[in-house]
C-alpha cells in the first residue's frame, strides 16, 4: 500500500528532520516536502556560481553567486543528502566551481564535468579521483560546442567508465538518433530531454528516448520541469503524462533534479521554482511508495556509484 501525500497545508514542520523553515537562497516557499524523503536521498542536478571565476566569452546565462552553504539550507529544508553538481555552460570547460563543491561535499556529492576533448588522461584521471562520473554536452546554450562532438567525447571518457549527460533541442536529439544508439556510454537527458508535455508521443525525439530508455542505453532526468512546460511551472498538469512515459517505459533508469539555483528564473526569464514542491510533484508520478525511492536513492546509486546509505558525517558550515 502506497503513502498517502499529506496537504501542503497541514503537513507540520517536523515531518522532516532538522527541517529549517527559514527562506533557502534561490528557492520559493519555505515548508518542507509533504512526504519526508528516504534517507540518502539525491538532487542530480544542480550547479554552484562563484564571480572569483571567469564567465566564458559568450555565456549566455550569468547568475549570482550560489554556493555549497546555500545549497546546505535547502538540504535542510527538504531532507535531501546526496547532491551531483554539474558544471553549468556560465564557464564553458572550467570546471574548477564544480570541483570545489565537490571537495566541501565530501562523499555525498559527485560531479559531471564539461570538456572538450583534448585533455590528457592524466587530467581525465585527477577529474575521476576527484568524483566526476560524466561529462555534459549543452547543445541548447552551450558556447563552441556541436552534435559533431557527440562521438568523440563519448570515445574519451568511454574508459572511465563515464556516462554523457546530453542537453539539446527536440529536433537535434531526433537528428541525432543514429549517433546516439551507436554511442560506447550510457547517455543521461536531462531536463526531460528538453522535450515539453505537447511533445509527449507526438514529436519523433520522444519515441527515441523512450526507445534508449527501453534499450537500457540512456538515463532521464526529471529536472527542470518548470523549463520544458509552457506555463514554466512544475505544477502544470500536462508534465504528468510525460513524466510517466519515462517511468512507464524504464523506471530504473529515471533520476531526479531540482536544477538549483534555476538560473533562468534568477535571470527573470521564469518564477522560481518551489522545490519542496518539486519533489512533491514527483512524489505525485511515482506514487510515492516504493518507486519514490527508487528514483531518489538507488537509481542515482547505480548511476553516480554512490556507496550504501550510512549516516551523515557531522558538519562544520562555514
Amino acid at each position: 500500500m502506497q503513502p498517502t501525500l499529506v496537504p501542503r497545508t497541514t503537513q507540520p514542520l517536523a515531518a522532516c528532520d532538522a527541517v529549517d523553515a527559514r527562506p533557502v537562497p534561490f528557492s520559493a516557499g519555505t515548508l518542507p516536502p509533504a512526504m519526508p524523503l528516504p534517507a540518502g536521498a539525491c538532487d542530480a542536478h544542480i550547479h554552484v556560481y562563484d564571480a572569483r571565476f571567469p564567465a566564458v566569452p559568450g555565456a549566455r546565462l550569468m547568475p549570482p553567486d550560489a554556493s555549497v552553504a546555500d545549497y546546505r539550507r535547502l538540504q535542510q529544508r527538504t531532507g535531501l543528502r546526496r547532491a551531483v553538481f554539474v558544471t553549468p555552460s556560465t564557464y564553458g570547460t572550467d570546471n574548477r566551481p564544480m570541483l570545489q563543491a565537490l571537495q566541501a561535499f565530501g562523499d555525498d556529492a559527485r560531479g559531471v564535468a564539461v570538456i572538450d576533448g583534448t585533455e590528457a588522461d592524466a587530467v581525465l584521471a585527477r577529474l575521476h579521483a576527484q568524483g566526476v562520473r560524466g561529462v555534459r554536452l549543452n547543445l541548447s546554450l552551450g558556447v563552441g560546442t556541436h552534435a559533431d562532438m557527440l562521438m568523440p567525447i563519448a570515445q574519451r571518457i568511454a574508459p572511465l567508465g563515464w556516462h554523457l549527460q546530453l542537453l539539446m533541442p527536440a529536433d537535434v536529439l531526433q537528428g541525432q538518433a543514429a549517433v546516439l544508439s551507436a554511442l560506447p556510454v550510457p547517455v543521461v537527458f536531462d531536463h526531460f530531454a528538453r522535450l515539453s508535455p505537447a511533445d509527449a508521443g507526438r514529436h519523433p525525439a520522444h519515441a527515441v528516448v523512450l526507445q534508449l530508455l527501453r534499450a537500457g542505453r540512456a538515463w532521464i532526468k526529471l529536472s527542470g520541469g518548470y523549463l520544458v512546460s509552457p506555463t514554466h511551472s512544475t505544477e502544470d498538469p500536462a508534465l504528468d503524462d510525460l513524466a510517466r512515459s519515462f517511468l512507464d517505459a524504464a523506471p530504473e533508469r529515471v533520476v531526479w533534479g531540482s536544477d538549483w539555483p534555476h538560473a533562468t528564473a534568477t535571470a527573470g526569464l521564469q518564477p522560481l521554482p518551489d522545490d519542496a514542491r518539486q519533489l512533491d510533484r514527483l512524489a505525485q508520478w511515482t506514487g510515492g511508495g516504493e518507486l519514490f525511492a527508487q528514483v531518489l536513492v538507488r537509481n542515482p546509486a547505480v548511476l553516480y556509484g554512490f556507496g550504501p546509505v550510512s549516516d551523515p558525517p557531522e558538519r562544520t558550515e562555514t
